[in-house]
């Protein structure tokens, strides 16, 4: 028998070099996954009629109208592009058959036509693009009609939100036998000069949208964003700033807060914890709680490997905490923590943190897996906007915002004691004589 080679993304070789019940790649524009199942698609039918078996091969999608709606283009393309698998498909204007007869292509939509499934005969794999939008009643009607010995269910899709009902089936409560790649353009060893310029452009023009397009994110994009365009930049550009970081054992680790309350209808409290190294801060972890007492944020801290952190508050951290009468600096202190509280601000104080940020984003350093949470909010983090006057009324205060507080916190007790000696170092200079 002769070998038939293809040509795929070396990340996705080993999904298809074993069998799977589920397969799945999301991510991103440009990461070439679609065109890669579907070639698979042909590769996998061609195999099962080599091997004398019998049935369909279903692409579908939540919304289908015509095959100009489907998949039927993108499995003509991938087919024509290999010299192999042209010779053992016959492709009509609205049909894609084997050979031998045994296999061909059924193209449907999911949405309105989910109980016609039931009535497809022996379907060997189900292929479902676009799989963002497929609702859970569709999901419950395809998967058992998809009950071939040794069947497969592949999908891929670009993520959108954290509650669709594909991410909460197939990541959230992923089993054994559910095995998602994740695929974005840097993945694709073909990735085009024409599409790199779109990515480009993309980045530049729209930063709110960059990280859903290319790099795989859900969908964030929220108008008047302060910082996602720096997010982006620190996600994307060379040296990426988004990356593993190793704690310096001899400078101190910090722990900016922003307090929250106890109760379901408290604001959240938020921590970042970050080590100033040299002319860098490097943000090492971050975490958010909702109505817990302070002990469930101190047990974080001591978990983590914090215990030895410098707790830095907002001015309300001398304030009593309205259930338990005690002051977030003095239970701090008696649980053993280093507590330093920073003055009140004044008015003007949440877009001071927010330009504070904006200066010190280009010697920000992230650790990519423990800030990711974190990261979600800075990008989420917003102007009020006025629809009616159309002007912006400053930092909107919503779930965002108390990380987003606590991160300025941070930049502005990094930029303090910097100005104050530049002030103290120009007066020594005037006194002197000469001016700086």
């Amino acid at each position: 028998m002769t070998e038939h080679v293809v040509r795929i993304p070396k990340k996705l070789i080993p999904l298809f070099s074993k069998r799977s019940r589920y397969k799945g790649s999301k991510g991103g524009r440009g990461s070439g996954k679609t065109r890669t199942f579907a070639l698979m698609t042909a590769v996998y039918g061609d195999i099962a009629a080599s091997e004398g078996k019998s049935g369909v091969i279903l692409c579908a999608r939540e919304f289908q109208n015509s095959l100009d709606d489907s998949s039927f283009a993108e499995v003509v393309t991938a087919i024509k592009s290999d010299p192999y698998l042209v010779t053992r498909w016959e492709i009509g204007r609205q049909f894609i058959r084997h050979v031998s007869g045994r296999v061909e292509y059924v193209f449907r939509g999911l949405r309105h036509n989910v109980e016609s499934l039931k009535g497809l005969a022996r379907i060997l794999l189900a292929w479902v693009d676009e799989a963002e939008q497929v609702s859970e009643p569709s999901w419950a009607v395809l998967i058992p009609t998809v009950r071939e010995p040794e069947s497969e269910i592949w999908l891929t899709w670009n993520p959108e939100s954290e509650k669709s009902a594909t991410n909460k089936r197939f990541v959230e409560n992923a089993t054994p036998d559910i095995q998602i790649v994740e695929m974005n353009w840097r993945d694709n060893e073909w990735f085009p000069d024409v599409l790199n310029e779109e990515r480009l452009r993309d980045m530049d023009a729209r930063p709110d949208d960059y990280g859903h397009i290319w790099e795989g994110e859900y969908k964030v994009a929220f108008q008047g964003s302060y910082y996602a365009r720096f997010l982006t930049e620190a996600e994307t550009l060379q040296p990426r700033r988004v990356t593993t970081l190793s704690r310096d054992p001899l400078m101190t680790v910090r722990a900016y807060w922003d307090i929250g309350g106890t109760g379901a209808k408290a604001d959240a409290t938020a921590i970042w914890i970050c080590q100033f190294v040299g002319q860098n801060i490097n943000v090492l972890d971050h975490y958010e709680a909702v109505g817990q007492p302070l002990a469930t944020h101190v047990n974080w801290l001591r978990k983590q490997g914090w215990e030895e952190a410098l707790c830095v508050l907002p001015h309300d951290g001398i304030n009593h905490e309205k259930i338990y009468k005690v002051t977030y600096e003095s239970a701090l202190r008696e649980a053993g923590f280093q507590v330093r509280t920073i003055p009140n601000q004044g008015a003007g104080a949440a877009m001071m943190r927010v330009e504070a940020v904006r200066r010190l984003f280009p010697r920000i350093w992230f650790q990519d897996e423990t800030t990711k949470a974190g990261r979600t909010a800075l990008r989420a983090y917003r102007e009020k906007w006025s629809e009616d006057r159309n002007i912006g009324l400053g930092p909107l205060h919503d779930w965002a915002s108390n990380s987003a507080d606590a991160f300025g916190l941070m930049a502005i007790d990094w930029e303090e004691p910097r100005v104050q000696r530049k002030q103290k170092a120009g007066r020594y200079a005037s006194a002197g004589g000469w001016m700086s």
